[in-house]
């Protein structure tokens, strides 16, 4: 066994020295390998589309086309967005688009709006000062386009901006993820250039609370079938979405109809990420993938949610997030210090006692709460991490030792060094 294992952690790392007597298994990803040319790869799916028409016939079709949308993702995912649009915008213009008919609109759902260096680090050096870019903003009226109600009083709020092109381009990547089941696709639209009020209808406490809103959970998801909904009433004309491995860099590629090219990438998913697991584990040690997942404590909740598919009832989840932002969305932080149980915050969000901005993160928290002890080993300082039950751990190390002095000295230990790179699943 080793006795050093490096976790993600923040934009270095962080190193873990085990004990060679303890019962440790560390599940590390199947090797992706990245891409030796993205652009020249993203340019090749952009000419050859999983379903539906090719954009370049998208927009010859388009008469008197004046603008362009493209959906980014925003400074949260440590997705290379920079490399897409280089591809992307490369074939745009070679069907005869120029820049300014082109705008850039960072998705970012209930997120505070990018700032200036992190939008040069989403659009790249050379695009940064080509194209115009904006800011999602959920809560601004005055910035959205009313649909309607979907059949489930859904109320469909969508940015103007993307409403209002002539020709509509999300990108993203696709991963797992902890309540819609995987990431990328549909979430571009909702929740990432959604308004407040569709975003809290799709993502309510009932849908949360579902057996079905777990990680890798897909065709029964009631949020993802309410997204698909959505994104068929305002339309996506085509969709660039990417895989990425431990090191954040592109394995795969996908252009075309926005639900083959989801489908596809789920697919590959499942074939790459996910390992089955014998038994649930006393100890389990996770984080968010490092930067920039890790940024605060409220994405911290996503590894939280990886480290309870994995442990037993009553057992340890140790989360490793560096937390460089302190602890996120001011209504989470708000409940992290109500003193309140987890159950009885659970129980108030479910029944409707409790309706803020961004419930999902705490009720998921407070559901994990539930099930077993979790340890916070970050930058943030003990009186930091709230009154409802997190542990605070200075080290990995301590932590470990904590569990293992509740769990016994030949407690199972599992490691997950690279966030959702790797889903263990209970045989």
């Amino acid at each position: 066994m080793k006795t050093i294992v490096k976790v993600d952690y923040g934009k270095e790392g962080l190193e873990i020295k085990l004990n060679p007597a303890w019962n440790v298994t560390v599940l590390y990803p199947v090797e992706q390998k990245k891409l030796l040319n993205p652009v020249g790869e993203i340019q090749k799916a952009i000419k050859n589309p999983v379903g539906g028409d090719s954009l370049k016939k998208i927009v010859e079709n388009k008469r008197d086309l004046k603008k362009i949308c493209i959906v980014v993702s925003d400074v949260t995912r440590p997705l290379p967005s920079y490399l897409i649009l280089e591809g992307l915008i490369k074939e745009l213009n070679s069907y005869g688009i120029k820049d300014n008919q082109i705008l850039i609109l960072i998705a970012t759902g209930l997120h505070r709006p990018s700032r200036a260096d992190e939008i040069e680090r989403i659009i790249g050096k050379n695009l940064i000062s080509r194209l115009e870019v904006k800011n999602h903003v959920a809560t601004d009226p005055n910035s959205l386009q009313y649909f309607g109600n979907t059949e489930d009083n859904t109320p469909v709020y969508i940015n103007k901006h993307y409403c209002n092109s002539d020709v509509k381009i999300t990108t993203g990547y696709v991963e797992p993820h902890f309540f819609f089941g995987f990431a990328g696709g549909r979430k571009s639209i909702i929740p990432g250039i959604a308004g407040k009020e569709t975003i809290q209808a799709n993502h309510s406490a009932k849908n949360i609370a579902s057996a079905y809103s777990r990680f890798g959970m897909y065709k029964e998801n009631v949020l993802h079938k309410n997204s698909m909904k959505i994104c068929q009433i305002v339309g996506v004309d085509f969709t660039i979405n990417v895989c990425i491995n431990e090191n954040h860099e592109i394995v795969q590629v996908a252009a075309g109809d926005f639900e083959k090219v989801h489908e596809t990438l789920v697919d590959y998913q499942y074939k790459h990420l996910f390992i089955e697991i014998q038994e649930l584990y006393d100890i389990v040690i996770c984080g968010n993938g490092g930067y920039p997942l890790d940024l605060n404590l409220y994405q911290a909740v996503k590894s939280i949610a990886l480290g309870e598919l994995a442990v037993k009832k009553d057992g340890t989840i140790i989360s490793v997030n560096e937390c460089i932002d302190g602890i996120g969305e001011e209504k989470f932080k708000e409940l992290l210090f109500s003193g309140k149980g987890p159950k009885e915050i659970y129980e108030k969000i479910k029944n409707k006692e409790i309706n803020i901005p961004d419930q999902w993160e705490i009720q998921i928290l407070a559901r994990i709460l539930m099930k077993a002890e979790i340890y916070v080993v970050s930058s943030l300082k003990e009186k930091e991490i709230g009154n409802i039950g997190l542990k605070y751990a200075n080290t990995v190390e301590d932590a470990i030792k904590q569990g293992l002095d509740k769990h016994g000295e030949d407690a199972t230990i599992l490691i997950l060094p690279n966030g959702p790179q790797i889903l263990p699943i209970l045989k």
